[in-house]
């Protein structure tokens, strides 16, 4: 019989907690104790680390990629196809249509999915634009879906997915875009071949300037429902990264509930009939 855990002390949560945040920017505060607890227990159990010192070691050290397991246990992947889809129907009625103004037939245009989750938001794009966007054929359109969770985006390439994150799709998108597969857990959907290679994901952190920086600059930023869980200082170097990641005039595109103004003076907000994004003013132009 193993030996049991030692309990963690709130001295023990408070020392983890700083750890994941200076790894994510994500903060967790005694209120999501018990979530923290479970997630953590689960990881020491997973290790056989009979103490917190001896696990919090572990990931000090770091030697056999424990860090990269404890993030993708404590990372929030719920999401479903055409999510605040106002945004998308922003997309393709002002947000592009502004981005391709002057440039010529085969010009690229970079959009990015950061975080991406398990792939829903990025080929929700890439749907999107194939249904309502009639200059997509134009363009060289090239969609990113990055985040942090390696074990997301492992299922994202994967491409398959249960009911309930197609429930927003009509019947028809899922028949044109989606085979049916049979599985041990039921019946599932998975995203056609040609539009699964339609997307390339990579891992990346938002807070990390140096790993954002690698995937070069974008005219559109999708980056929804994440921001909510940084604490204000770790939303400042996100903004900061963001805006470095994107090509002057671009867009950036947060959840319903987020504001950069309340984050950053250095993006203008943009009021459109469908949406409310920020931008990244253009060569000489004031904020």
């Amino acid at each position: 019989m193993s030996e049991p855990t030692s309990p963690v002390t709130d001295a023990d949560f408070a020392r983890f907690c700083e750890f994941l945040y200076r790894r994510t920017g994500i903060l967790f505060t005694p209120a999501k104790r018990y979530f923290v607890d479970r997630r953590l227990a689960e990881r020491m159990q997973a290790t056989a680390s009979r103490s917190f010192a001896v696990y919090l070691a572990r990931l000090r050290a770091d030697t056999d990629g424990e860090v990269e397991k404890l993030i993708n246990a404590f990372t929030i992947n719920e999401t479903y196809f055409y999510r605040e889809d106002h945004q998308l129907r922003c997309l393709t009625s002002a947000l592009l249509p502004e981005r391709v103004t002057g440039k010529p037939s085969g010009a690229t245009v970079r959009i990015w999915s950061m975080p991406c989750s398990t792939g829903e938001e990025p080929y929700s794009v890439a749907i999107w634009l194939l249904e309502n966007w009639p200059e997509v054929d134009r363009y060289d359109i090239e969609i990113v879906g990055s985040d942090i969770d390696t074990r997301a985006l492992a299922a994202a390439e994967e491409g398959r997915y249960g009911e309930r994150a197609l429930m927003r799709l009509s019947p028809d998108l899922v028949a044109r875009y989606f085979v049916r597969e049979e599985t041990r857990l039921g019946p599932a959907w998975r995203i056609l071949a040609d539009l699964r290679g339609s997307v390339r994901f990579t891992p990346c952190n938002l807070t990390e300037a140096a790993a954002m920086a690698t995937q070069g600059r974008f005219d559109v930023i999708f980056c929804r429902n994440v921001l909510i869980y940084f604490d204000d200082a770790s939303r400042r170097v996100a903004a900061d990264n963001i805006f470095d990641a994107l090509v002057p005039g671009g867009f950036v595109c947060l959840g319903h509930t987020e504001s950069m103004s309340r984050i950053s003076p250095l993006f203008r907000v943009c009021r459109y009939d469908d949406a409310i994004v920020y931008r990244r003013p253009r060569e000489g132009e004031h904020v």
